[in-house]
């Protein structure tokens, strides 16, 4: 791996290697600023970070699963992490933001095809790094990937109170949203042209 800079500390990148799962789309690589200032590098996701994510998901608090999950925290099984860090790159895709000074993971965002052109689309931020515009740019390189790969809709699930989220989808451009008797809110956004561009 060759390294890049993020607020002075070298990161190490991936670069091209036969180790790589097929279609590593290495060019989702990138430091990006935040509104708050901080620096974080986004890459694709690789079966290595199995570990890491498993962890992540044992230590998240109890806010976080209910947010992601929409319930329980699911069972960490080797099952589970492979299905969350072995994609094909096309039809299911995830990427992963990195804390530059601690070379830790802070936000995973994924897409994964239900078919006709829409997948299903989900974030997840850790508390220190909400707030700061980290999951629209997970969610912008996600559709500008899903748009070059024929996916022309995202949809989801969210709770309804989740105003951070809500804002978001909004975000996102004109949608189809319905809100359930309990509290989940589902929704549908076209990926238009041009989509997670600039």
């Amino acid at each position: 791996m060759a390294g890049i800079s993020g607020a002075g500390v070298p990161i190490p990148v991936v670069t091209p290697s036969p180790n790589l799962p097929p279609g590593y789309p290495l060019e989702f690589q990138r430091i990006v600023h935040l509104h708050d200032g901080r620096r974080v590098y986004i890459r694709p996701i690789l079966p290595s970070d199995a570990a890491e994510l498993a962890g992540a998901i044992s230590a998240a608090d109890a806010e976080t699963i209910h947010r992601r999950f929409l319930g329980g925290r699911p069972q960490v099984t080797p099952e589970l992490m492979a299905h969350l860090t072995r994609v094909d790159y096309v039809r299911r895709f995830a990427l992963v933001a990195i804390d530059p000074a601690r070379r830790q993971g802070v936000a995973v965002a994924r897409y994964e095809s239900l078919g006709d052109g829409v997948a299903e689309v989900a974030v997840a931020v850790a508390p220190a790094w909400r707030d700061a515009g980290l999951a629209t740019e997970l969610v912008q390189l996600l559709a500008q990937a899903a748009a070059q790969r024929g996916i022309d809709a995202f949809t989801g699930t969210y709770l309804a109170e989740n105003r951070p989220v809500a804002a978001l989808i909004n975000d996102a451009g004109p949608t189809a949203e319905k809100v359930t008797d309990h509290g989940i809110a589902e929704f549908s956004v076209r990926l238009g042209p041009g989509t997670g561009a600039g």
